[in-house]
């Protein structure tokens, strides 16, 4: 089994709808850190796993954009990781940091 990790960094804004008062509720920005973890038993034609640099690309969308608007109504840090793990090649993981001391797992289901 082969395994790969690529670190990626967007700044992006998003509001929450949340069904409780909160200033998250309101317009603000992060500068999320992402972790993408990828693997796969066979190597591809050019021995990889997924290039990095594919990866980079199919997350350029993410920097410097409205999350509602890319993601829809609630982009939370879940919603936001599940996303990015079904856009990349033979992803299994990603984990999102909007801050230093806020962390968000995702694993997909085989």
């Amino acid at each position: 089994m082969y395994e790969i990790e690529k670190t990626i960094e967007f700044s992006a804004c998003h509001m929450l709808n949340l069904d409780y008062d909160s200033k998250c509720n309101r317009l603000h920005g992060h500068n999320y850190m992402v972790r993408i973890f990828c693997r796969s038993e066979e190597l591809n034609h050019s021995g990889m796993v997924t290039d990095f640099t594919h990866i980079k690309e199919e997350l350029q969308c993410f920097d410097h954009n409205d999350l509602n608007r890319l993601l829809g109504s609630n982009p939370t840090s879940e919603i936001i990781a599940m996303k990015i793990c079904g856009m990349v090649d033979n992803c299994w993981k990603v984990e999102v940091s909007e801050s230093r001391d806020n962390k968000v797992t995702y694993i997909k289901e085989k």
